[in-house]
């Protein structure tokens, strides 16, 4: 018996699963792998707002050293171009380091926080109750409160349920390669389309550079046997020169899908991730979305559990839902002009894109998803304007800053008023700048309430109350 079963221990699982022991919550996490955590891995970018929410868990500097590059400006199809320089945020940038350093770090805080880890525990099969749910797996059952089914595309848990997991495949047969190259690529990205065949090539840092290939020529199943030579032979026609590519240590085929499930919550079991979510790998969105889900349902799962109403887990559906399909059509629009057929459709992508891009408010809209610190929650009815917006990273009286004073899964009331009951759960800090108002932020970065100068205490304890569970005198 535990608090939360977790499923999945890769990056999205393991975030979940450490937010909540670091809260308090008493958490297993079940693996179906035994434990070795690969060297390979798909997912490649790490975007600002995710390096804002690793930053509130004190990881950004310690993953910022695995990165290959921090990319500033990425050039699409010749003529198309994102500055990232811009954003507004601590991490300007996007950086590339692959999965495994993040689930890593995030691995070894998990563990600090007491998090029990069961390998080899595959999933059979999910129940639940009016009290909670269980697990079957093929090393025992398990029971808990609540489940998080973050096991990926293939989730045991999303089977269990019988949730459908309606869309399509866009791609078939892309072929993934890490592979050592003898001439330096001149952008730190490079990716472009012929029409017949794309390529995206990127570094890792230590000698190895991720390859994405596909030749609408070659649509075969995922377990046909690769060569490297074909992947040369795409990048060679997408890109003029495949830089002397040579050596691969790891060579595979899959196929992208673009599918959400309707229902992240099913009573008391939540889907995170590749779980309720897969799309292209365009844009670098995927992994970053799984561990936005991860930070929004981990703290309103903790709240509950310490009494806060159990309607606020409702809240996670009507927040990440939303965020999904957008990210649904944002890859599926880029991987789209990638694979355009058209010589002229792929002339006017340059063309518009370029020209689009140079007006501000676009590049604003579009660096805004792309990085996800666009993304805002709507504000329930009668609520503040910036309630559910993603607040900046502001200095505070001492010499510290909101991200640092929210490490340890702590809400935030900058400006001034009484938690007395919620001390361990609340920091009150002092904006550098001081406002007209007072704001309480919740532990994943995001606005919850706004009170007009100083709270009313009553106004302050039922908003605690409704966000972050009952008092300690309760």
């Amino acid at each position: 018996m535990t608090e939360v079963i977790v499923v999945g221990a890769g990056p999205t699982g393991l975030l979940v699963a450490g937010d909540l022991a670091e809260a308090g919550v008493a958490v297993t996490v079940l693996e179906k792998r035994d434990g070795r955590v690969s060297n390979l891995s798909r997912a490649f970018a790490v975007h600002a707002r995710t390096l804002e929410m690793l930053d509130a868990r004190g990881l950004a500097e310690e993953l910022d050293p695995t990165g290959a590059a921090r990319v500033t400006d990425i050039r699409l199809f010749d003529r198309v171009h994102v500055d990232l320089g811009r954003l507004p945020s601590r991490f300007p940038h996007m950086l590339v380091t692959p999965q495994y350093n993040v689930e890593r770090a995030l691995l070894a805080r998990a563990l600090r926080a007491g998090v029990e880890i069961v390998h080899d525990a595959a999933v059979t099969a999910v129940r639940q109750d009016a009290t909670g749910a269980e697990v079957d797996t093929t090393g025992g059952t398990y029971r808990a409160d609540y489940v998080v089914g973050a096991d990926g595309f293939h989730s045991a848990v999303r089977h269990a349920l019988g949730q459908p997991f309606p869309g399509k495949s866009v791609l078939k047969s892309i072929m993934l390669a890490d592979v050592r190259l003898r001439e330096t690529p001149p952008d730190t990205l490079t990716v472009n389309g012929s029409g017949s065949e794309f390529t995206f090539i990127a570094p890792f840092g230590d000698g190895w550079w991720r390859v994405f290939a596909w030749d609408r020529r070659g649509d075969v199943s995922d377990d046909t046997p690769l060569e490297l030579e074909e992947v040369r032979a795409i990048t060679k026609r997408a890109l003029g020169t495949d830089f002397g590519m040579h050596e691969a240590r790891w060579l595979s085929r899959f196929h992208s899908d673009e599918r959400q499930v309707p229902h992240y919550r099913v009573g008391r079991v939540f889907l995170a991730g590749d779980a309720a979510h897969v799309h292209s790998p365009a844009g670098g969105m995927g992994m970053n979305t799984g561990l936005q889900d991860a930070a929004n349902l981990s703290w309103k799962l903790a709240a509950v559990l310490r009494g806060a109403p159990d309607a606020l887990l409702d809240t996670y559906q009507a927040e990440r839902h939303p965020v999904g399909e957008e990210v649904l059509r944002i890859s599926g629009t880029m991987i789209r002009l990638a694979m355009a057929r058209s010589r002229v459709l792929r002339t006017l992508r340059g063309l518009v894109g370029g020209t689009a891009l140079r007006v501000p408010a676009i590049h604003r809209g579009i660096t805004g998803r792309l990085s996800a610190l666009g993304f805002r929650y709507r504000a329930p009815r009668g609520e503040h304007r910036l309630t559910g917006t993603r607040m900046p990273d502001v200095a505070l009286a001492g010499g510290t800053r909101l991200y640092e004073a929210l490490r340890g899964g702590r809400f935030v009331l900058v400006g001034t008023g009484d938690v007395t009951g919620w001390e361990d759960r609340v920091r009150v800090t002092t904006p550098v700048r001081p406002g007209t108002n007072t704001v309480l932020v919740r532990p994943d970065g995001y606005v919850a309430k706004v009170f007009a100068g100083t709270p009313d205490p009553t106004a302050l304890r039922n908003a605690l109350a409704a966000l972050a569970g009952k008092s300690v005198a309760e």
